[in-house]
């Protein structure tokens, strides 16, 4: 088994997560989107974005409006939709929960009997 597939699914069930809470502090451009996720170490290409960004509007969580761009064409820019902004969250709820119990199971005492 390689340790680069687990790498990239446990990269993969964070990865929506982390798109919400992007966009949750204001609308943004997708190519915004893909730098900060960069930036974070998290690659992302656009052929797997758009397609996620499509699925989430559709699941009435985020939203976009076309802006005029003096530099090409129109530029979609995504928000949270308040049904978004729940679901995001009860994901931080989720999150939390997720962390604090990984952390306990990684940092007990090695030496401690097992129940």
């Amino acid at each position: 088994m390689k340790v680069q597939n687990t790498q990239v699914q446990m990269r993969k069930g964070i990865l929506e997560f982390c798109i919400l809470h992007i966009i949750s502090r204001g609308e943004v451009y997708a190519t915004d989107v893909i730098g900060e996720l960069t930036e974070a170490r998290i690659v992302i290409v656009e052929g797997t974005l758009y397609p996620l960004l499509t699925r989430l509007r559709k699941a009435g969580l985020l939203d976009y409006k076309w802006v005029e761009s003096s530099s090409g064409p129109p530029r979609k820019y995504y928000k949270l939709t308040a049904s978004g902004a729940r679901f995001l969250e009860k994901l931080n709820q989720t999150w939390s929960e997720l962390v604090e119990s990984t952390q306990m199971v990684i940092q007990k005492d090695k030496n401690a009997p097992m129940a």
